[in-house]
């Protein structure tokens, strides 16, 4: 049985999807959700054409499959990322 996300976990889940860098790989450590569990998410709480836009992006990028990446990709997050607060996603 999975635990209900609250509003902050669903905030953090959305902002490290975003992030080209962080692979599904972290986001399952952190919270145990798949990458389709991760897409759902994406999609029920993100604006259709943001969605759309990540999908286009994040599909078939290999920093988002740690399986994939280079050993030169070593970090899940990019240096800027410590600089975003209260990352707030539109909500449909």
């Amino acid at each position: 049985m999975k635990k209900e996300l609250n509003e902050k976990e669903i905030d953090r889940i959305i902002e490290m999807g975003w992030e080209d860098r962080t692979p599904f790989d972290a986001i399952k450590m952190q919270f145990g959700l798949k990458e389709q569990e991760v897409i759902d998410i994406m999609r029920s709480n993100m604006k259709p054409s943001s969605f759309k836009l990540w999908r286009k992006r994040v599909q078939g990028r290999k920093t988002k499959h740690t399986k994939k990446r280079s050993d030169e990709v070593g970090r899940f997050k990019c240096s800027r990322q410590r600089s975003i607060s209260n990352n707030k996603v539109s909500k449909r």
